[in-house]
């Protein structure tokens, strides 16, 4: 990996990678970017790290008296193969991330940690859920927007339908 060359922070989850990786690759190519591709997992939280940086992790909410179990935070492989094949053909270097807390905390941290040069993320994904979520967490792009001193992109996703004005 090119340590010289500035990072892009970009938020993946698996009903977004076309749309946000696809425009993510297109600043990294622009401004010679290696990608920090990122998934978070809010249901857990970050307990430690290890020394390659991968995050041990907890359950949000713990069963039981017992001390939660920790977990070494993953991407599915399912979801890397996906990354994987979005990726192929662009000549940008990319590394992934499996993250654990909440998003725009963790993206913010991340991007802190590689001194990175923008956070990209997508629009919320359509549905009950997620304008729940955004009710009473906010958006993860609203959060980001003001509490960061790096630019954040926020990519529109081509699935959500626009209203006619």
């Amino acid at each position: 990996m090119n340590d010289r060359a500035p990072h892009i922070v970009v938020g993946v989850l698996p009903s977004q990678a076309d749309d946000v990786l696809g425009q993510a690759v297109v600043f990294a190519e622009r401004f010679g970017a290696v990608l920090a591709c990122a998934n978070v997992n809010p249901a857990r939280r970050t307990a430690s790290y290890t020394s390659d940086g991968t995050v041990i992790s907890v359950p949000l909410v713990p069963r039981g008296l017992t001390t939660p179990p920790e977990l070494r935070e993953e991407v599915a492989p399912e979801f890397t193969a996906e990354m994987q094949e979005i990726l192929h053909g662009s000549s940008v270097e990319w590394t992934l991330h499996a993250l654990a807390g909440d998003p725009a905390r963790e993206l913010e941290l991340l991007a802190d940690r590689l001194d990175a040069a923008m956070i990209i993320v997508g629009t919320r994904g359509p549905g009950a859920r997620e304008m729940l979520r955004e009710l009473f967490n906010g958006s993860v792009a609203d959060r980001l927007i003001f509490r960061q001193h790096r630019p954040v992109v926020v990519v529109p996703l081509r699935t959500q339908k626009h209203e006619s004005l």
